[in-house]
């Protein structure tokens, strides 16, 4: 069971505050009958509610999927920088998503926020082993030794070694390189690291892929949508949630 106004203001008709002057107002049905105390209890998956005649329809979480701009933070709120929660709408924004682990400022790319706090721990835990694949232009010529090196695992600057990863080389001349690399943690910086490591340099970083769910082509950079059905068991399956 939960309050009215709280299902109210999760569904983005406000603030507690507004959302009891709408209630107040007589605009809100309950199973067809007019209600006026905000401090009601409902079932909101069972009961028929209404707000202007409108009947809405009630959900708990919900799961984005976003392509990161350049210049964004994955932080729910900065006094200073724009952040990935600023480029959702209002009717998202109410649910209080939260970014699953996070893209540095400068990298762009798949960025999955929910408010499910469940699957977020599990989606980037390493203990999951779920992957993450990113596209990457470095500075630099690569060859199978770092191919290799980082099957084996790249120990970083701070001396932790990282878990195997997978490096494949798209293409290799003497002044650049473009791959595609595969992990399965989120270390601060990581994948710049692990080049760092190798006295290479990413000078492009895009997250392709978060456990086996694609970028969606359609979406431009700054732009999300909602993940399908069929989409949220995926995950939840791959964690072993369903």
């Amino acid at each position: 069971m939960e309050r009215l106004d709280k299902v109210l203001a999760n569904l983005g008709y406000g603030s507690r505050k507004d959302v009891k002057k709408i209630i107040k107002s007589g605009a809100v049905e309950v199973d067809n009958v007019i209600v006026k105390d905000n401090n009601m209890q409902i079932d909101p998956y069972k009961s028929i509610v209404k707000v202007d005649g409108e009947e809405i329809s009630y959900k708990k979480y919900i799961y984005l999927m976003m392509n990161k701009p350049d210049g964004v933070i994955s932080a729910t709120f900065d006094d200073y920088e724009k952040t990935v929660i600023d480029l959702l709408g209002e009717e998202h924004k109410a649910f209080e998503p939260f970014p699953v682990g996070r893209l540095d400022k400068d990298t762009v790319g798949l960025l999955l926020l929910t408010n499910d706090g469940d699957l977020n721990h599990r989606l980037i835990s390493p203990k999951w082993h779920v992957d993450k694949i990113y596209y990457a232009k470095i500075n630099a010529p690569l060859n199978e030794e770092d191919v290799k090196a980082f099957e084996e695992g790249i120990v970083l600057d701070d001396g932790y070694k990282c878990m195997p990863g997978k490096l494949e080389i798209i293409k290799s001349d003497e002044n650049e390189s473009e791959v595609k690399v595969t992990i399965q943690e989120g270390k601060y910086h990581q994948v710049k690291r692990m080049f760092e490591s190798l006295e290479k340099k990413v000078v492009y970083l895009k997250r392709l892929t978060f456990g086996g769910l694609n970028l969606d082509e359609n979406l431009d950079e700054g732009r999300y949508r909602e993940l399908t059905d069929m989409e949220i068991s995926f995950l939840k399956n791959i964690c072993k949630m369903n």
